[in-house]
C-alpha cells in the first residue's frame, strides 16, 4: 500500500447501483421482479469480432 491510499471500512462504503437497459428503458436492477431478475442473471455476454478489411 502507498502513502496516500485510502482505506475505507465496509461500513464507509456506498452500495453500487447496477443499471441496465430494458426493452428501451434504463432501468436499475434492484427494481427488476424475481422472473426479470432470473432473465438478467442467465444473460450471455460476447464480444463482436473486430471486423477487417475482408482479405
Amino acid at each position: 500500500m502507498q502513502k496516500d491510499d485510502v482505506v475505507l471500512d465496509d461500513t464507509e462504503r456506498q452500495p453500487c447501483e447496477v443499471w441496465t437497459r430494458v426493452m428501451g428503458y434504463h432501468r436499475p436492477a434492484a427494481s427488476f421482479n424475481t422472473g426479470k431478475k432470473g432473465e438478467y442473471e442467465e444473460r450471455t455476454y460476447f464480444r463482436e469480432a473486430q471486423g477487417g478489411t475482408g482479405r
